[in-house]
């Protein structure tokens, strides 16, 4: 996502304007100065989206796309574009997908993946697409008041995309869904708390909550460093833009690269935070385990009746980008022709599985074990033991993501490790044939041993170096999950790692 370029008075900025004369004049008065810096701020915007469109794609054939003119008044002025598969069922469903900043909606299809799963799993895509004389970066106007209200601007001409795929394609109103990167991912954010009425279920890729900015400024603060409100301030800013609606609320799958410096991942918590409290759930996960090639650590928030209402699933080692796998396995998707995607985990299968849309074939695998737990650790070992599962044949051990050796029993001794080291762990139950069933619930255990490490800094700056999260406004340190205090930078707070990875207060007292 790119800092969004100053508007003024809110109209488009002109791509060219009149040269300044080379007459002598005056000093310019303050409102010149203004336009003149909104003027150069627009420029360099510019120029960064531009740069951050990376190396031309690698060569490969374009996805085929229909752009569809006559969808509605298009107060937006958006581009409406529609993949369709070769067969389709009656009444299928329909995923919009809302492309980032520099990007078009051919860039999003030929690389997102999107269009392969429909091909795969028999459902339409819509690519709608914002323009240069919406916005001098491309962005979707995530923050501008007249486009994300309902029934106006770009969040009601994306609407009017929805009703005319309805009408002209067949698609099934009541599995409509929406998806996007970066600006496209706040977008997703808006469609949700704008039109819950319309979308059953949407994916933000490296957005933004709903409602945190009006205006550029505050749209660059909630990019980075981001803004931290409670659950309930989150949720009452979805409620005001739909007063009137009173429920079900959207399920909603957040993703974020752990190595965002654009959109910072402390967005990835808000965003869980405005949604848990919109579904009255706790902003604690119900369960927590790996998924994909890369541990992707997911985590549910389950309701009452055991569906998920909110994920969340924090990408390892992969920046402000849709994460995708290149390849032809069940769960690959995508391509790597530019910096907005990034080999990792093709989230769109995940994605399109969080909806609905990928079909019963895992619903047979064997339960997760339960009571998955760490029962003695040394410096180098730690023996791990669980519940037994009906119909396993062994089990397999996950360390940090990756399969360890098979166990015949339902316990597992890790050797080999560091003293004083830190591990996650979840396990699951195998079937004859080999086949993994659902993993357990993620654990952390430490090996004993090892050197204790202090740290004395701010709130805020524990946060950033990663030694602390937070929640609500308050500070929670990691392992430990002591309340530290506000999130600001006048708390100054001293922290004792050990083992590595695991912090606890420690303030007059580390050494």
């Amino acid at each position: 996502m790119q800092p969004p370029p100053f508007r003024g008075t809110g109209a488009p900025l002109s791509r060219t304007s009149s040269a300044p004369s080379a007459d002598p004049a005056p000093r310019p008065a303050r409102g010149v100065w203004r336009g003149l810096l909104s003027r150069l701020v627009a420029v360099v915007a510019f120029v960064l989206a531009a740069a951050l469109v990376g190396p031309a794609p690698t060569a490969q054939a374009a996805v085929g796309l229909t752009k569809v003119t006559d969808f509605g008044a298009n107060p937006g002025q958006l581009n409406m574009y529609v993949y369709r598969p070769a067969s389709l069922p009656a009444k299928p469903a329909v995923v919009f997908a809302l492309h980032g900043c520099s990007q078009d909606a051919q860039m999003y299809a030929n690389n997102s993946g999107l269009p392969e799963l429909a091909d795969r799993h028999k459902f339409l895509v819509v690519f709608a697409e914002t323009t240069f004389s919406n916005h001098m970066s491309k962005c979707f106007n995530w923050y501008q008041t007249t486009d994300i209200r309902r029934g106006q601007g770009e969040a009601a001409s994306i609407r009017q995309m929805a009703a005319h795929a309805v009408s002209t394609y067949g698609a099934d109103a009541r599995r409509t869904y929406v998806t996007g990167l970066s600006a496209g991912g706040a977008m997703t954010s808006v469609m949700l708390a704008a039109y819950p009425d319309v979308f059953q279920a949407g994916a933000v890729v490296a957005g933004l909550p709903y409602g945190c900015a009006s205006d550029v400024m505050a749209a660059l603060k909630c990019m980075d460093p981001g803004v931290d409100l409670t659950p309930d301030q989150w949720a009452k800013r979805v409620r005001d833009a739909n007063p009137s609606w009173s429920g079900p609320w959207p399920r909603v799958a957040i993703w974020h690269g752990d190595n965002d410096s654009k959109v910072v991942p402390l967005n990835a918590d808000e965003l869980r935070d405005q949604w848990t409290a919109l579904h009255g759930l706790s902003q604690k996960p119900t369960h927590t385990f790996v998924i994909g090639p890369n541990s992707t650590r997911h985590e549910e928030y389950a309701a009452a009746d055991d569906s998920v209402a909110v994920e969340v699933n924090r990408v390892p080692n992969i920046g402000h980008a849709t994460p995708v796998d290149p390849g032809s396995g069940p769960q690959q998707c995508g391509s790597t022709g530019t910096v907005n995607f990034q080999a990792s985990i093709c989230s769109s299968h995940w994605i399109a599985q969080f909806f609905g849309l990928t079909g019963p074939y895992e619903d047979d695998r064997l339960p997760a074990p339960t009571g998955l737990a760490a029962t003695d650790a040394t410096d180098t070992t730690i023996r791990l033991s669980w519940n037994a599962v009906d119909g396993a044949h062994d089990y397999i051990v996950y360390r940090d993501g990756d399969p360890l050796a098979p166990a015949d029993a339902t316990s597992y001794t890790d050797t080999g490790l560091t003293a004083g080291s830190s591990h996650t762990y979840a396990v699951a139950a195998r079937d004859a044939d080999g086949k993994p069933g659902w993993p357990s619930d993620t654990i952390t255990a430490w090996t004993t041993g090892g050197e204790t490490a202090c740290w004395t800094a701010t709130n805020y700056a524990h946060v950033q170096a990663g030694r602390a999260t937070t929640s609500g406004g308050y500070t929670y340190a990691k392992g430990s999950e002591q309340n530290m205090g506000l999130y600001n930078i006048f708390i100054t707070r001293t922290l004792k790692e050990s083992p590595v990875g695991h912090f606890t207060l420690a303030d007059g007292t580390c050494s």
